[in-house]
């Protein structure tokens, strides 16, 4: 059994996951995390978008024996609704059927699930620890409590799951610079919400075509693109929906420095977003209550300081939340760190090498798939020569599922690299380019032709596990 401590900073998602495949495989693990225990004061969230869960999270969940327990509290999403502006909707399958979906999981639920988990693992954990600094040299951490008093203590193979602030990460750079480079996308989310179906009008139901408690299609991912900006709204298990939006922070209308207020915002959501407005009772509440969050993408050219200190998932590899991978990435950091501590317990310096040989490469290629969804969800879902390919994509994963599988599946419903599934899809859209170029009409173009042109050109696909 291994007996080397690990003391772990950051008890969110990842790091409660990380916890748990720990101790499971026989660590003692402490875990620091700097807010109150949301299993006794309640979820209070930083960034509280809605998560998608995918293939990849919940093989991590499989691997910690909780899969079954989050989807109880999931909503299934079988694609994409796409709202266009004069009223009409479609869905846009992710995958094939219902055995490729995505599920939509309360943060704040699967936190507590998680932390439960881990304690019942054996997990020491403290809450309302705030990490001050490291000393690397002495093997020493600083905390503050919630009434700012300092300690000092000891500790042992140190990991930062703290998230994209990550006090640690900090302490790290001030050490030893990691060459840490933040790349704002320039653009905000601002959150609202629509209410269970029992709490809106009827005659505002029958337009929205609700289902029992939900007033709009539960079993999809909402999306209203209107170009350079977009609304998305997610299921809650009780009938709700997380409705987001994204637009510019700055610049010319629309941006949220232009709709600064309710009032201006409302105006603007009347003309843009008419069918999803009567469907926001709280509109004016939520709009001037809820901040502007902020997104950007982390890159570090170092993950670790030897073997003394490590980040993982968003103090590593912080990502924009258009794929719906960040959550999923990070729980896949989690498996892939646990084995190599397993195999290698008293070599950190070697498995901490490691982990970043194998992961970085994979964080880079969601990072830019990420910031690419976006503009596939915002512009791309409604374009006539987006959806040709797609269409014709569809046709050729019947017809030839051994060389063709289209990205978006790649990423969401296999366990392939994220760097795999990044240079398929961009060899694999190349050739769809081309046939369309060539035929711009999919009804015209020649499948046995297709087929054989993506024989030859691409190797065959490599064995796809799904769940």
């Amino acid at each position: 059994m291994a007996q080397q401590p690990i003391t772990l900073i950051g008890g969110g998602l990842v790091g409660a996951l990380l916890a748990l495949q720990l101790a499971q495989r026989g660590f003692a693990v402490e875990l620091f995390e700097k807010r109150p225990d949301p299993r006794h004061t309640g979820f209070r969230g930083g960034r509280s978008i809605n998560l998608a869960l995918a293939e990849r999270g919940l093989q991590a969940l499989r691997s910690a024996g909780l899969a079954d327990d989050v989807l109880q509290h999931a909503v299934m999403m079988r694609g994409r609704m796409v709202h266009g502006i004069d009223g009409s909707c479609g869905l846009q399958r992710y995958g094939v059927d219902d055995s490729e979906v995505i599920w939509s999981v309360s943060r704040g639920a699967l936190n507590v699930l998680l932390l439960d988990a881990a304690e019942a693992a054996g997990v020491t954990m403290h809450f309302g620890q705030s990490l001050v600094d490291a000393d690397f040299e002495r093997r020493r951490i600083r905390l503050a409590d919630d009434a700012g008093v300092v300690r000092e203590m000891p500790v042992g193979m140190l990991i930062g799951a703290d998230g994209a602030g990550s006090a640690l990460r900090a302490a790290m750079n001030a050490h030893t610079p990691l060459g840490e480079r933040i790349e704002s996308l320039g653009h905000g989310y601002k959150e609202l919400e629509i209410p269970p179906a029992g709490e809106l009008p009827s005659a505002v139901l029958q337009l929205s075509g609700g289902h029992d408690q939900f007033a709009l299609e539960p079993n999809a991912l909402h999306i209203w693109p209107r170009g350079g900006y977009m609304c998305i709204a997610l299921p809650n298990t009780e009938g709700s929906f997380t409705v987001t939006l994204f637009l510019p922070a700055q610049g010319a209308a629309p941006s949220f420095a232009t709709l600064p207020d309710a009032a201006s915002a409302a105006a603007f959501f009347s003309e843009q977003f008419p069918g999803l407005l009567p469907l926001l009772p709280r509109f004016s509440e939520d709009y001037d209550h809820n901040p502007v969050g902020t997104l950007s993408t982390l890159y570090l050219q170092r993950w670790h300081l030897d073997g003394r200190a490590l980040l993982v998932g968003d103090a590593a590899h912080a990502i924009v939340p258009f794929h719906g991978q960040g959550m999923n990435c990070g729980f896949e950091d989690t498996v892939v760190l646990a084995n190599l501590l397993a195999a290698a317990p008293d070599d950190s310096a070697e498995v901490f090498a490691e982990f970043q040989r194998v992961r970085q490469p994979n964080a880079d290629a969601i990072a830019t798939m990420a910031l690419e969804n976006y503009i596939e969800m915002r512009d791309s879902v409604a374009d006539p020569h987006y959806l040709a390919k797609r269409e014709l994509g569809a046709l050729l994963a019947a017809r030839i599922p051994g060389h063709y599988m289209a990205r978006y599946r790649l990423v969401t419903f296999t366990h392939v690299p994220y760097a795999y599934a990044l240079e398929r899809g961009r060899a694999q859209d190349a050739l769809l380019e081309q046939l369309l170029r060539d035929v711009p009409r999919v009804a015209d173009i020649d499948l046995d032709a297709a087929a054989r042109l993506f024989r030859s050109s691409l190797a065959p696909l490599p064995a796809l596990r799904h769940g």
